[in-house]
Formats: structure tokens, sequence, C-alpha cells
């Protein structure tokens, strides 16, 4: 199977090997893109390969960090707090 959409910046996609990728450069002069896989990987694909390799467009990945080589308590947030528990009601404080 060929692909025959040229590389989108942002755009998914998984190869024969069921890697996934995502295009984060294309020099449409030079002919080449710049893709990362999942695991942060960067490699360099010229556009005939490209058109040749079998590619499948695909949905970004949910957990959007693979690539970034982050570990959960990077993220910025406390992912075991339970901040709902804390929420209160607007009505409590409504004297009408």
């Amino acid at each position: 199977m060929t692909i025959e959409a040229p590389p989108v910046i942002g755009d998914w996609y998984q190869n024969d090997s069921n890697e996934s990728f995502e295009v984060v450069a294309f020099d449409k002069n030079k002919g080449l893109a710049e893709i990362q896989y999942f695991d942060g990987t960067i490699e360099e694909i010229d556009l005939e390969s490209w058109y040749e390799s079998g590619l499948n467009p695909i949905e970004p990945p949910e957990d959007w960090s693979g690539s970034l080589d982050m570990e959960p308590q990077d993220y910025g947030v406390d992912l075991e707090q339970n901040t709902h528990l804390n929420w209160s009601n607007p009505l409590d404080t409504f004297d009408g």
C-alpha cells in the first residue's frame, strides 16, 4: 500500500511495523520529512521513501507524553490528588 498525500506537520502515521510517529518537520525544497516516533526517536525520510513506505494515517495517541520522555510526575499536576473532593457547591453561599 502506498500513501498518496505529502507529509503534514503534526499528523500521525503508522508504518508497516506498527510503529507510530508524528511528522515534526517537512522541507519541500529538499524533499525531506523529519519524523519522531512515539518513543522519541527522530528520523529523516525522503519523499520517494515516504510515498513507497505503506504508511497509514492515524489519530494522535491519547498519551501525548510518549515522545517527550516524561514521567507522570513531570506533567505539572498532581495525578494522585482528588481535587474534586475540595469542590464546593456555589448554591451554599446563595442567599436568594
